[in-house]
């Protein structure tokens, strides 16, 4: 595969970090992002003695990108930390407003900014880390589900725009995974929370987050050409709709 810049979200930590390595290992040059620059600095030196590629890192609130230092990039990986807990009578409107800008504002910015070069190119791959939550709620998730669905709404017009074009957007759909924003959320249930996760999981076991990466990685893949508009659920199973 010929060298391609791909911008990862959230790529010091968790899912953005694996995102970040599987691209990292198919081949692209990585721009790592997030809002402290000792763990992203961290984060690309373990990346590049690890694959050998070129990393760079960017300090960039996803909530209010600043799109004046963003380099040209063929893949953008939207992937940002989950807002706080809560069910939705007893979310505040600050927290709503925050999570919006983190989760849906400031993504579209992003995604507005660089699909019109990806399809002056004739490339460009846009994927949005998601939740199955989406599609089956936790009651005590409300921002993410509510913000989450409007991404994915949101992915799917933009996936008409320049398709044409060689541009596809897509979302992949996390459910239960390794990560430490999922040990947070179940520390704060009653009871033996991650038994009682993993037995409605057919797997029987959490994700983990290099198999969200794989996903991702493949999306953003040349093979992938004809994948555009759809959600690729990462749940071992455990999401009940098709």
């Amino acid at each position: 595969m010929s060298s391609r810049t791909a911008f990862v979200g959230g790529g010091a930590t968790g899912i953005g970090y694996a995102v970040a390595e599987a691209l990292a290992w198919a081949g692209h040059r990585v721009v790592i992002t997030g809002r402290r620059l000792e763990p992203l600095d961290a984060a690309a030196t373990r990346l590049h003695e690890c694959t050998g590629a070129e990393i760079r890192t960017l300090v960039q609130d996803m909530a209010e990108p600043d799109l004046g230092s963003l380099p040209y990039v063929d893949v953008l990986v939207l992937n940002a930390g989950g807002p706080p807990p809560g069910r939705i009578l007893d979310v505040p409107d600050d927290t709503w407003r925050d999570a919006a800008d983190l989760l849906l504002h400031g993504p579209l910015r992003l995604a507005r900014h660089v699909l019109p070069r990806m399809a002056h190119r004739g490339f460009g791959r846009v994927v949005f880390v998601t939740s199955t939550a989406v599609r089956q709620p936790q009651p005590d998730l409300a921002t993410s589900v509510v913000l989450r669905a409007a991404v994915t709404a949101a992915a799917k017009l933009l996936s008409l725009e320049h398709a044409d074009r060689g541009v596809t957007v897509n979302c992949v759909a996390p459910g239960a995974t390794d990560t430490e924003r999922r040990r947070r959320i179940l520390a704060g249930r009653p009871g033996d929370a991650e038994r009682r996760d993993l037995e409605t999981i057919p797997v029987g076991r959490a994700g983990r987050p290099e198999e969200i990466g794989a996903a991702v990685a493949f999306l953003a893949s040349a093979a992938a050409s004809y994948v555009n508009g759809t959600v690729l659920t990462v749940d071992g199973g455990r999401t009940e709709t098709i």
